[in-house]
């Protein structure tokens, strides 16, 4: 018996067809990355939550797989927690009110910790916030672990206080995340609204980190998103070595502001 199950393949014993699901994930939803220098890959699924400490010049491509995907993002500098991405002096020093390939994401030291360099989207939001589980659950209902396991639902807010919990962080040390593949619109009296006609399935955004790093998130859904039904999308996150951002960079050739913020964590890193 054991002869047959290890019998070489021959013409009339030919090896089975590798099917596509047992293609690494990266290679189904990112194969242009290059193989040599991926890490690794996952697939977060919609409501859940992770978290990574990633060197200077790694990157994370993110891969929306369902058409409701969201993903909050937040940021600290693994050196000292106390210095995090900070929201206010990022688009206020961009001059911008979303973010894109080109722009980074500076701390509150005026650091770059990570850059956008890749987006096939070309909108992500950092205004909504975090969906709270007291909102979640009058607008979805409650479904705790106790009773529905893996399908229980799960806010922005606690997701990302359980990952950043693992590296010694608070509730005070909480930030505004970016939502990635999200985008708001604001009307004439300043209220910001969810844009659900958007069609996010299939598209990626990169972030590189520009230096050592703290990266938690959360696939819950966004907390403007008033859709009916708790049902979050799930996103590939696949890690790969794209190394520091070079003299010509798309991130530091788009702004001065963006330039200034990656050489300031060049200095960093080589002090």
């Amino acid at each position: 018996m054991n002869a047959l199950l290890h019998a070489p393949h021959t013409v009339d014993n030919p090896p089975p067809e590798q099917p596509v699901d047992a293609l690494p994930l990266w290679q189904r939803h990112a194969p242009e990355l290059p193989a040599e220098r991926v890490i690794w890959s996952e697939v977060v699924p919609g409501g859940c939550h992770w978290s990574w400490r990633l060197s200077r010049g790694t990157a994370l491509r993110f891969i929306a797989l369902d058409a409701r995907a969201n993903c909050s993002v937040v940021l600290y500098a693994a050196h000292n927690p106390l210095e995090r991405y900070n929201m206010p002096d990022s688009l206020k020093a961009q001059h911008t009110a979303h973010y894109s390939t080109g722009h980074v994401l500076m701390s509150d030291m005026g650091r770059s910790l990570a850059s956008f360099t890749h987006d096939t989207l070309g909108w992500h939001d950092p205004f909504g916030a975090l969906l709270d589980t007291p909102t979640m659950e009058a607008r979805h209902g409650v479904q705790r672990y106790e009773t529905h396991r893996n399908a229980m639902h799960r806010s922005g807010r606690d997701g990302l206080l359980v990952e950043t919990g693992k590296h010694g962080l608070t509730l005070r040390d909480q930030v505004a995340p970016v939502n990635l593949f999200s985008r708001v619109t604001v009307d004439e009296h300043g209220r910001f609204a969810f844009d659900a006609d958007r069609a996010v399935q299939g598209h990626a955004v990169e972030l590189r980190m520009d230096m050592d790093v703290i990266v938690a998130i959360s696939t819950a859904p966004h907390a403007l998103d008033l859709r009916p039904g708790y049902a979050p999308g799930k996103v590939c996150v696949a890690a790969w070595r794209r190394g520091p951002a070079g003299p010509d960079d798309v991130c530091r050739r788009h702004r001065p502001e963006c330039a200034r913020a990656l050489h300031n964590s060049d200095v960093f890193a080589l002090s």
